[in-house]
């Protein structure tokens, strides 16, 4: 049953924007999350806030990073490390030349 008030709650017809009702459905969706719009019976767009689509946007963006790491990982094989002196080395990078650089900030 809740499944079915909340269905009916989270949808707006489109002819409600026709009628001149956006800024109360833009109210409605700051105060109380998403709606689906609906056009002839059918979901025709989503409405959201900027703060819920950032939040699904970064968990989207986390789990795709989440998948590539398992996936890189699922490759791993401790035999074939090398150490940094070795990459250094092969890339010809001394120690003057990593002390010569500007610390680097990562976020």
């Amino acid at each position: 049953m809740d499944s079915v008030v909340s269905a009916v709650t989270k949808t707006v017809p489109i002819s409600q924007f026709n009628r001149g009702l956006a800024g109360k459905i833009f109210s409605d969706v700051k105060a109380h999350g998403s709606k689906v719009v609906m056009k002839n019976n059918t979901a025709e767009v989503v409405l959201m806030s900027p703060d819920e689509y950032v939040q699904i946007m970064d968990t989207l963006n986390d789990y795709l990073l989440l998948t590539m790491a398992v996936d890189r990982m699922s490759d791993y094989d401790p035999s074939k490390l090398i150490s940094e002196e070795e990459m250094d080395r092969r890339l010809g990078i001394t120690r003057e030349d990593l002390d010569s650089i500007d610390d680097v900030e990562f976020e």
